[in-house]
């Protein structure tokens, strides 16, 4: 089962597909926090899915925005990252969110 909620929404070939709804007279609810759609609504959805399909770039981590880091690495260093990360098949970026997170909860246990 897929843990990204919105797949629900995905219509596929399979999927069954009723009559049109005019959400504006009838109350149609979102199942899992119970708001009422609407026309403004849906229509505000499908703009806000479609942005995010053509905004293009890397997923997000998790729910919501990842914010990005950046910073400055002695040349040396990142070759060393490259040769590591690719012979564990993993990304430096992959490895750098490992390594900072590990470090984050090692103070934030030890506070």
């Amino acid at each position: 089962m897929s843990t990204n909620p919105l797949d629900r929404y995905k219509v596929t070939d399979e999927t069954e597909v009723g009559p049109d709804v005019d959400l504006d007279s009838e109350h149609v609810t979102e199942a899992s926090t119970g708001e009422r759609v609407t026309e403004a609504s849906a229509d505000a959805f499908t703009t806000e899915r479609a942005a995010e399909a053509n905004r293009g770039g890397r997923p997000s981590l998790g729910s919501g925005r990842s914010p990005q880091v950046a910073f400055r690495i002695p040349a040396e260093l990142r070759e060393q990252a490259e040769e590591i990360a690719s012979r564990e098949g993993r990304t430096i970026s992959a490895i750098a969110r490992e390594q900072l997170e590990r470090y984050v909860n090692s103070h934030h246990n030890a506070a």
